[in-house]
């Protein structure tokens, strides 16, 4: 697979018309010196001396780019309240890795939060892969600021295993559902890894001790590309086929109202429209409510 004839095609999406102001509205911010920041559970920007009028700028810009899915991020007093509190995944997950001299990919990145988090571990190298010009935006937008090494490829998980070089850990969190085949998307970020090299997975499951998974018919929470929610016994079997050779469960958690919701940053429906309004432990189709299993697969053997 040709990844430079493909990264040269990818970067011409930014020359959309529906992406083009943003990429524009970035590159009229006022390059700032004086920046600290201050990484938490929030991605905390301070730009000193920053005026009113610049402010602004910053302001319009992100708004325009919404609607911003992982977060929060704050830029003085401006604090992008995004759909998720990812900070709630992050540090449910964060005692379960060591990123230190890593090489590290984060597969379906959005616009890098999670990556902005790991840059506290001191990673050898951090590689976002998402195919979206409207989250690269978004990341471009605060790497204006932070300024970091992270290299963003408008590219999916079908690239990982014909990618550069492997890595030692990946993430791949909330993507899995979305592919048609996921036992083939399983094998390529296997293959992405190197040997000892662990995968961090999360994707919606089902209760249940049989090794089956729900296969939606049209819609799973009003999410049209939505393929299979397995077990986590059929989860584990797909991590196996893929070749994987450990596969730990490291949490189950219920998707609620604290963790994802609607705020003035997201200018789409969220949780609470995609749940049944007379019983929350179902969709608004009749499937069982959104819970997600978190699990860390090791390539151990070959």
């Amino acid at each position: 697979m040709d990844l430079v004839k493909l990264r040269e095609e990818r970067a011409k999406w930014l020359s959309w018309k529906n992406i083009k102001p943003y990429q524009d509205a970035i590159k009229a911010i006022p390059e700032f010196e004086d920046i600290t920041i201050n990484i938490t559970d929030t991605i905390e920007i301070d730009i000193a001396s920053l005026s009113q009028e610049d402010a602004q700028k910053i302001y319009d810009c992100a708004y325009m780019m919404r609607p911003w899915r992982k977060g929060p991020f704050g830029i003085n007093d401006i604090f992008i309240d995004a759909e998720w509190k990812s900070y709630m995944k992050y540090n449910l997950l964060e005692p379960h890795f060591d990123l230190t001299d890593k090489i590290v990919g984060d597969i379906g990145c959005n616009n890098g939060y999670y990556l902005f988090r790991m840059m506290k571990q001191n990673p050898k190298k951090l590689i976002g892969f998402d195919p979206s010009a409207i989250y690269y935006s978004q990341f471009m937008f605060i790497d204006k600021f932070v300024k970091s090494d992270i290299v963003y490829e408008l590219l999916g998980v079908e690239h990982v295993e014909f990618y550069e070089h492997k890595f030692d850990v990946l993430f791949c969190l909330g993507v899995l559902y979305h592919r048609s085949d996921p036992v083939a998307m399983l094998k390529s970020l296997y293959k992405g890894l190197n040997k000892g090299g662990e995968l961090i997975l999360d994707t919606f499951m089902i209760d249940g001790e049989d090794e089956v998974c729900l296969t939606p018919k049209d819609r799973y929470s009003k999410i049209p590309n939505i393929y299979f929610i397995p077990t986590v016994n059929a989860l584990k079997n797909w991590c196996h086929r893929a070749g994987f050779d450990e596969v730990e469960v490291l949490a189950i958690k219920k998707t609620d109202l604290t963790e994802q919701r609607k705020t003035s940053w997201v200018n789409t429906q969220s949780l609470e429209d995609f749940i049944d309004p007379d019983d929350d432990t179902k969709t608004v189709e009749g499937y069982p409510a959104p819970k997600r299993v978190y699990i860390k697969a090791k390539r151990v053997l070959k």
